[in-house]
């Protein structure tokens, strides 16, 4: 039976800055959906990457006084670079100044003009360069002198010029009949019905090219115009599996893909731009598209002028990588904006992974190596207690997939952590240290359940801290080919006879500051 597939990705970055908590956050939920989907049995093609073009990349480029390539080199860099301190397992990395890429927004461009879905014409509107997109007279509000987007806050400039348009007005009623047919094509709901009153209001055609700047995918045949940035960035999900060779493996196994991790800010271009291009090119729609909220400091939307700005290698160099992981997808509620802060993130990593699930590792690892030669026992027989413990996991695994797959990611964890809290009260109230000399096989069945829970535990918690559960699973010679949720229901798949590794301390207390 051959494997199903999943393509997941995350937003592309626009890498005029450094990366920060927003980047972040985008780049471990999609790979904590990502390595889960594996652990579920799919073979999964990951993807990120950076957004390199456009008027605000050249501009930043001549502030810095470097050539535009050699710019996006070092700032793409560093968000390659951010991929590895994230612990990410994405399978590409894809930059919209390769090749590839070039070829595939060409490639629809054509599919485009063809189609007769672009034009030729003269433009005026409110633009806004940190957007990269237009804004009509209701979408925007004077402050201070100035006229600004009042959805991004972004300064907007008017703007004349010529310029390719694509007919996105004519697409309106086919975006609406495909919400529609598919309620689950944008999430949340609430992200939807937004969506949906937005195109109902009637859809305006899109520019699609600029001639004010160079720093673009030219035109194919008019080279005075570069594409449109969304045009050519949206592209890029495409671009990473060889499209439009539709023949080969990558595109054959993977489009449409299955779900694109973006946040809400960038919703519409994804939610309508992005589908009607790809109805008007005859290209198959993405399954879903799911707009998160944005990371709040302390209630607060991060910014510098506030100086409460998150850096996550900061926090990252303090704390851990899983920790800062874990806390992310247990505390902010995907699709709602979330609030963090270091006094929650310091009682979450204390009370969840050091007091629980390292606590509970720690002590029965410890307990094994002195009372049974370092080998995990085998089991006599359960008794009612040790099925209910083991039986309450594994009765709630469709519940937890169904969750996962529905990108409610903080109510997955916080019924995994609760078996781990679980599991220590059954450790604890079966005494194994007091049954061990007047009933050795009932201490060696109290091992055996812990040991299991702790293995199942693990597999679950997997894609959410896989540095901290892989060293649990390779402590009981769990093969990494294993973790799989198909192994919670084998009882038989732990190693009897080879002698357990030393267990490090999972997760450091942390200790108040003042």
């Amino acid at each position: 039976m051959p494997r199903k597939n999943f393509y997941i990705t995350t937003p592309i970055y626009y890498p005029s800055g450094s990366p920060h908590m927003g980047h972040a956050y985008s780049s471990i939920i999609a790979d904590v959906l990502a390595r889960f989907k594996r652990i579920e049995g799919y073979n999964v093609h990951f993807l990120t990457g950076t957004d390199e073009h456009g008027l605000k990349i050249q501009r930043e480029a001549e502030k810095n006084g470097k050539e535009t390539q050699n710019f996006c080199d070092e700032i793409s860099k560093k968000f390659k670079n951010l991929t590895k301190i994230l612990n990410l397992s994405n399978n590409d990395f894809i930059r919209t100044t390769e090749k590839r890429h070039h070829k595939s927004v060409e490639s629809i461009w054509n599919k485009l003009i063809q189609s007769g879905d672009i034009y030729l014409d003269k433009y005026k509107g409110w633009y806004s360069i940190s957007d990269e997109a237009y804004y009509d007279e209701d979408e925007i509000k004077d402050l201070n002198g100035e006229k600004i987007a009042i959805s991004s806050g972004s300064k907007v400039e008017w703007v004349e010029e010529e310029s390719f348009f694509f007919k996105l007005s004519s697409w309106s009623e086919k975006l609406l009949a495909h919400y529609k047919s598919n309620p689950k094509f944008i999430m949340p709901s609430s992200r939807r019905n937004e969506v949906v009153r937005f195109v109902e209001k009637g859809l305006s055609d899109l520019s699609v090219s600029r001639t004010s700047f160079s720093w673009g995918i030219p035109v194919p045949k008019n080279s005075k115009h570069v594409i449109y940035v969304w045009l050519d960035a949206l592209t890029n999900y495409l671009s990473a599996l060889d499209f439009p060779d539709t023949s080969c493996k990558l595109y054959s196994n993977y489009w449409p893909a299955d779900l694109h991790i973006i946040g809400k800010d960038i919703l519409r271009f994804h939610a309508i731009y992005w589908p009607a291009f790809l109805m008007a090119a005859n290209i198959p729609l993405p399954k879903r598209v799911f707009g998160h909220g944005w990371i709040l400091s302390d209630d607060k939307k991060m910014s510098k002028s506030l100086g409460n700005i998150l850096d996550p290698i900061e926090i990252i160099n303090k704390y851990g990588i899983d920790q800062l992981r874990y806390y992310l997808v247990k505390e902010v509620s995907l699709g709602n904006d979330g609030s963090i802060s270091m006094k929650n993130l310091k009682n979450c990593i204390n009370n969840d992974l050091a007091n629980n699930y390292g606590n509970l590792c720690q002590r029965v690892f410890s307990f094994i190596k002195k009372n049974c030669e370092n080998k995990i026992p085998k089991s006599k027989k359960l008794n009612i207690s040790d099925k209910q413990l083991l039986d309450n996991l594994k009765n709630n695994i469709p519940k937890l997939i169904n969750l996962m797959n529905n990108q409610e990611l903080n109510e997955y964890i916080k019924i995994v952590v609760s078996f781990s809290f679980d599991a220590n009260k059954y450790f604890n109230d079966s005494e194994p240290w007091a049954v061990k000399k007047k009933d050795p096989d009932r201490m060696k069945t109290i091992l055996f359940t812990t040991v299991q829970q702790i293995k199942n535990i693990s597999i679950l918690l997997n894609p959410i801290i896989p540095n901290a559960t892989n060293k649990v699973l390779n402590i009981i010679n769990f093969s990494s080919k294993d973790i799989k949720i198909d192994k919670i229901n084998d009882d038989n798949c732990l190693n009897h006879d080879k002698e357990l590794d030393n267990l490090e301390i999972l997760f450091n207390k942390i200790e108040n500051d003042n």
